[in-house]
C-alpha cells in the first residue's frame, strides 16, 4: 500500500514524543506508547527475568523463536511502563484476568488497587500500549497484508452496513478501508471486555477514508455508541492501528517507548 494511503488517516498528524522524565496521567488523558520490539533483542534474557511464571509458560507455547521473543519483550515492556506509572518494580507487578482473558493489574500486597487500566497489541515487531485511569480501553495494530480485502473475510466478520460501505468504495481503496474497519472493531471489542462473545456484526464503525474514526451504532443498545470514542493511531506506512476508550472527553498523548524508559535497576547493567 502506498504511504499516502495511511498518512491520510485521521490522527496521522500526531507526533510520538520522547519518554517524559515524569509520567503524570490525568483522568482526561489516554497515554499511547509504541515500541519496536526488535530493538531489544540483545536484552531478551534480562527482560525475560521480569515475567511471571504464567507469562513464561505462555512464552513457551510459541513455536517460532521470533514470535516467542516478541511476546517476551512486549510483556516486559508493559511491566516497565506500568511500573513507571506506579513507582513500583516491574517484576513485582501481578495481573489478574477477566473470564474473557483481558488482563488488569491485581491489587498490591497492601491491598491497594492501582487504578490504572491498560491494553496492548503487537504485530510484525511493532507493539502499542494504551494506559489510562478508570475508563475501559482497547488498542489494536495490524500489519497490512495485501489481498485480505478481496476475499470474504469482511462478509464473515463485518456488519452488513460495514460490508456495504466497504464494497461501495473503489477497489483500490478497499484494502486500506478493510484494515481501518478491522482495527477499529478489534479495539472496541478489547475495550468492551467481553471478547468475541460480543458479536462483531452487532456494531458498526466508520470506514470511509474521509470520515473520522467512530463507533456508529450498537444494535440492541440505543445510545450506547455515544459513550465511546475511537481514534486512529498515527503509525508508519505498512501498519494500521486504532484506540477505543469510554467517554468522548479524553485526549490521547503519544510517547515513544525506547530504551530510555527501561530504568529499572534489574536491567541497568544491560540497557
Amino acid at each position: 500500500m502506498p504511504a499516502s494511503s495511511l498518512d491520510s488517516h485521521p490522527g496521522a498528524g500526531a507526533r510520538w514524543g520522547p519518554s517524559p522524565a515524569a509520567l503524570l496521567l490525568p483522568e482526561d488523558e489516554v497515554h499511547v506508547w509504541r515500541t519496536r520490539l526488535d530493538d531489544f533483542r540483545a536484552e531478551l534474557q534480562a527482560l525475560r527475568g521480569l515475567l511471571s511464571a504464567d507469562e513464561e509458560g505462555r512464552a513457551g507455547q510459541f513455536h517460532f523463536k521470533t514470535d516467542r521473543a516478541h511476546f517476551i519483550i512486549a510483556r516486559a515492556m508493559l511491566r516497565i511502563l506500568l511500573g513507571r506509572y506506579l513507582g513500583r518494580s516491574p517484576a513485582e507487578l501481578r495481573f489478574s484476568y477477566s473470564p474473557y482473558g483481558k488482563p488488569e493489574l491485581a491489587a498490591a500486597a497492601d491491598g491497594s488497587t492501582p487504578g490504572l487500566r491498560f491494553n496492548l497489541a503487537h504485530a510484525q515487531g511493532l507493539a502499542v500500549y494504551a494506559v489510562t485511569r478508570g475508563r475501559r480501553i482497547g488498542i489494536d495494530v495490524e500489519f497490512i497484508r495485501p489481498g485480505l480485502a478481496a476475499g470474504h473475510i469482511a462478509e464473515h466478520f463485518f456488519s452488513a452496513h460495514e460490508v456495504a460501505a466497504l464494497r461501495a468504495l473503489p477497489i483500490e481503496m478497499q484494502e486500506a478501508a478493510f484494515f481501518r474497519c478491522w482495527t477499529r472493531k478489534e479495539a472496541f471489542i478489547k475495550a468492551h471486555g467481553e471478547g468475541l462473545s460480543f458479536p462483531l456484526e452487532r456494531f458498526d464503525v466508520s470506514i470511509a477514508p474521509d470520515d473520522p474514526a467512530a463507533l456508529l451504532s450498537i444494535r440492541g443498545a440505543p445510545g450506547e455508541a455515544q459513550r465511546w470514542a475511537l481514534r486512529d493511531l498515527p503509525l508508519d506506512a505498512g501498519f494500521v492501528g486504532a484506540l477505543a476508550a469510554e467517554g468522548p472527553d479524553w485526549t490521547a498523548r503519544h510517547w515513544e517507548a525506547d530504551r530510555s524508559i527501561a530504568t529499572d535497576a534489574s536491567l541497568s547493567s544491560s540497557l
